[in-house]
């Protein structure tokens, strides 16, 4: 996970968040962390998707920390009916770190959720652990920063009722910082040969981009094998493959130790492990490694390219999706000075511009796309092979 991004609104502009949950120990948590922070203001605490939804049509907010298990609604009940009323709302879950929690996160993704963050459980995460302190204001401030820039952000009507929940007096008022301040797109000429292998790299938003890329570029139309590194802890990303081999028609799986890269196929990084290709004779075998995490993540992008520039050659086709960081850029770099390609997710279309920010402003990306627009654009090229 990056770390804590800076502070990006004004004391007069703060990130508005709305906290749901059932359980006031988790609330109460996320109050004391989200207090300290002079760019964020907890607009609304309330304990089911019901008062939320009713709280909404009074309280402007930004982003929203939504549990999934409470009374009278639940969170994938109230998930839509909150994007219905207000569709550029950006919706964390909170799940727990189990296989129905995967399953039932991955489901919310698809269904419109931005995000997710583990729920707290331990002793240490409830007293304020630092890891969930740093993961929840990571991924608060880079989906408020985006809900800021956009242009359907509600305006800021006076709070009342015994939702709101009082502001401390400010101590000061941090400058806005954007994720990429200087957004000159240079592009680049893609390789004039086809590529063998198609490498992709996702954070934030991601797994719901990949259920779009994929589920237009569909098994059979490309054949090509693809290596996905997400950004997601284990067991999830178990459960994302099965999700992505329902969409997708692919056969998708995370990717085993040893195993042989064959065409028509997809792996998966594990959670907790770097995914990494090596050159055996004529074959290309997965290899997962626990190396120190690369950008605050493991698995994490740049290695997975690294060894790809250095397997494949010039023959690569490197897709950097929505994502929060820079991950993906070092990576790309060396796709690119092996002579391969690197594409990416434009802004509108990412839910955080910042992984594809990062390599579309650094001037190695042959094309910048929205994301409907990225599986008939690599199809185009593939069919040159």
């Amino acid at each position: 996970m990056p770390p804590v991004p800076p502070m990006a609104a004004s004391a007069s502009d703060p990130i508005r968040v709305m906290l749901v949950d059932d359980s006031a120990v988790v609330r109460g948590l996320v109050t004391r962390i989200l207090e300290a922070e002079t760019d964020i203001e907890i607009v609304a605490s309330v304990g089911n998707g019901q008062m939320a939804l009713s709280t909404l049509e009074r309280v402007a907010v930004d982003v929203v920390l939504l549990d999934i298990e409470m009374p009278v609604m639940d969170g994938l009940t109230a998930l839509p009916k909150l994007l219905q009323a207000d569709p550029g709302l950006k919706i964390i879950m909170q799940s727990t770190l189990t296989m129905k929690g995967a399953s039932v996160s991955l489901r919310a993704l698809e269904m419109g959720a931005a995000d997710y963050i583990p729920k707290p459980t331990a002793t240490r995460e409830l007293a304020g652990g630092a890891d969930f302190r740093t993961e929840l204001l990571s991924k608060i401030r880079a989906l408020g920063q985006a809900r800021q820039r956009s242009a359907n952000r509600p305006p800021r009507p006076a709070a009342t009722g015994a939702a709101a929940v009082p502001r401390p007096a400010s101590t000061g008022a941090p400058p806005r910082v954007q994720i990429h301040p200087s957004s000159t797109v240079t592009l680049r000429t893609a390789a004039i040969e086809s590529f063998d292998v198609i490498a992709i790299g996702s954070s934030t938003g991601g797994p719901q981009a990949l259920f779009t890329l994929l589920g237009t570029m569909r098994a059979g139309t490309v054949t090509q094998p693809i290596l996905i590194t997400q950004h997601m802890p284990a067991t999830f990303t178990m459960i994302l493959a099965e999700h992505i081999s329902r969409v997708s028609g692919w056969e998708a799986r995370e990717g085993q130790d040893g195993e042989v890269v064959r065409s028509g196929r997809v792996y998966i990084a594990p959670g907790d492990f770097h995914m990494v290709v090596e050159v055996r004779g004529t074959e290309k075998i997965v290899r997962l490694n626990k190396n120190p995490p690369e950008n605050f993540c493991r698995p994490s992008v740049d290695p997975m390219l690294r060894s790809i520039a250095a397997a494949y050659g010039r023959r690569v086709m490197t897709c950097i999706l929505t994502g929060m960081g820079s991950d993906g850029l070092k990576g790309g770099q060396a796709v690119v000075a092996s002579g391969g390609t690197v594409i990416a997710q434009d802004e509108p279309s990412s839910v955080v511009w910042g992984m594809p920010g990062a390599v579309a402003t650094a001037g190695v990306c042959s094309a910048v796309l929205p994301l409907p627009e990225i599986a008939p654009w690599i199809m185009k090229q593939a069919a040159r092979r």
